[in-house]
């Protein structure tokens, strides 16, 4: 079967699963434009292509968002049409339609089969909509009608995908019927033998040396470091958490632009606007026990969750972050927030701890109590691993699942 892929920063969420496809026999072709030449990735073919260069236009502000998804639509759709002109023409199209990329791709090729990957639907109410209050809209009757214009895209690709995949069920149900009927629920996948418990483990940290299991060590992960994730509650909860426990290290990993929301005031990261905001009532001696790791490499990302003796992991009602299941896969005792993504993996005293998102007093207390309580440390954290194995394994559950849908979508 000749399968084509189609997202901007290839292989993204198909990082496991076009491998495998090819090693079955697949022909397999990328669309991305994350390469300026052509090459092969694992036995993918990624082909590049290319946004035009275009004069700034007036547009209404609500029509920015589906601009930009034109503008790689019709770029995608060129590149497509380069490809049918020599030849080629894809069975099976699985794209991640989120920028816009797949708007067209069957006018191109109308015998292809479609199948989507559904990250998100964007909802217009509370709690999708107005959750925290901290960081309201300067005009908040006018955010629905903004969030119904960025489903345009949405819209416009149901009619013309024949089937869609959602990692998690949170994800799956924010999509309208009939399209959600259409839709598998399937994760990405986590690969349980390399995000697994280390007893041995080290990890070097500039100002706190060689860190293992023995260690009282405190994590929080962020793509970016900011609101959506809860870093401001988290950094909020630091003072007293600090004082509490006065041989905790505090590892912080996250980048310093914003994947999601609100941008900060020009000129200013979140990252140091909460700095500012609480370091004046931490302790120098306190604060030199908080370490900011910025984004690291994976095998080092894993050797932090491995040393953790709790993880804190906070979240907007919104996408669930890999970092949270691969932090459960190494039986870290988990700390996170009562949301309904959350829900869906940590249940209460049973594969985690849940508080409420903006409750930082509380946070400090389950994260104190877990700290004092070895065996529930254990206890959770092998529920934890347990439930990853089960439900999110990425050889024995997930890829499996996820071929399968491909190959029923090819069947139809």
């Amino acid at each position: 079967m000749k399968i084509l892929f189609i997202h901007q920063n290839f292989p993204g969420q198909y990082k496991h699963l076009a491998p495998l496809l090819v090693r079955q026999g697949h022909h397999c072709v990328a669309l991305t434009l994350r390469v300026k030449e052509a090459s092969t990735w694992q036995g993918v073919r990624v082909v590049p292509y290319a946004l035009p260069r275009r004069d700034a236009q007036a547009l209404h502000p609500w029509l920015v968002d589906l601009d930009s998804k034109l503008t790689r639509g019709e770029a995608c759709w060129r590149a497509a049409m380069a490809l049918k002109e020599r030849g080629y023409a894809p069975d099976l199209i699985l794209a991640h339609p989120g920028w816009g990329e797949s708007l067209f791709l069957r006018d191109v090729w109308p015998e292809a089969r479609l199948g989507l990957y559904c990250e998100l639907y964007h909802l217009a109410d509370w709690p999708h909509l107005g959750f925290d209050r901290e960081f309201p809209s300067h005009e908040p009757e006018v955010e629905p009608l903004r969030i119904r214009m960025r489903n345009i895209n949405n819209h416009l690709h149901f009619a013309e995908a024949h089937a869609g995949i959602s990692p998690t069920r949170f994800q799956a149900d924010t999509f309208p019927e009939p399209f959600r009927d259409r839709i598998t629920v399937s994760h990405d996948g986590i690969d349980t033998l390399s995000a697994c418990p280390a007893p041995d483990v080290r990890l070097e940290v500039e100002g706190a040396g060689t860190l293992t299991r023995a260690d009282e060590v405190i994590t929080f992960v962020n793509r970016n470091l900011e609101p959506y994730r809860g870093y401001h509650i988290f950094m909020r909860a630091l003072p007293r958490l600090l004082r509490e426990r006065p041989h905790a290290r505090v590892l912080i990993v996250g980048g310093d632009e914003v994947s999601y929301g609100a941008r900060p005031p020009k000129g200013q990261t979140w990252k140091q606007i909460f700095i500012d905001e609480v370091r004046g009532r931490i302790a120098t001696p306190d604060w030199e026990r908080v370490h900011f790791l910025g984004r690291i490499p994976y095998d080092r990302f894993l050797r932090l969750l491995q040393v953790s003796r709790v993880h804190v992991y906070l979240s907007y009602p919104f996408v669930l972050s890999w970092s949270l299941l691969e932090a459960m896969a190494c039986e870290a005792a988990i700390v996170a927030s009562d949301t309904a993504p959350v829900r869906e993996v940590i249940t209460q005293d049973k594969t985690g701890r849940l508080v409420d998102f903006f409750d930082a007093e509380a946070l400090v207390a389950e994260v104190c109590a877990l700290l004092e309580a070895a065996e529930a440390r254990r206890a959770l954290g092998q529920a934890a691993r347990r439930l990853i194995q089960q439900r999110y394994d990425l050889r024995g559950i997930c890829l499996p699942r996820q071929v399968k849908w491909v190959t029923d979508i090819a069947a139809r």
